[in-house]
């Protein structure tokens, strides 16, 4: 498809990486795939829960050297 994206939220704090996530899903076309990088322990919570709140997919939650990485997709058009 070509219109996947990466957000780099490392070093940030809650709740930053979960607003920052959902302000950056808002602003792409649905459908398109969202990787995002966050080291904050409270972001395999608050991620995942925003976006069920907010309809967007969660395609796979993975911890890394440090890190999880979330692969998420923006929803569908309504």
């Amino acid at each position: 498809m070509g219109m996947d994206e990466a957000l780099d939220l490392r070093g940030l704090k809650c709740p930053l990486p979960a607003l920052l996530a959902k302000k950056k899903l808002t602003q792409l076309p649905p459908g398109t795939v969202l990787t995002v990088w966050c080291d904050d322990p409270m972001g395999v919570v608050d991620i995942p829960h925003m976006c069920h709140g907010e309809g967007h997919a969660v395609e796979s939650v993975a911890s890394r050297d440090g890190f999880s990485e979330f692969v998420l997709r923006v929803k569908p058009v309504a």
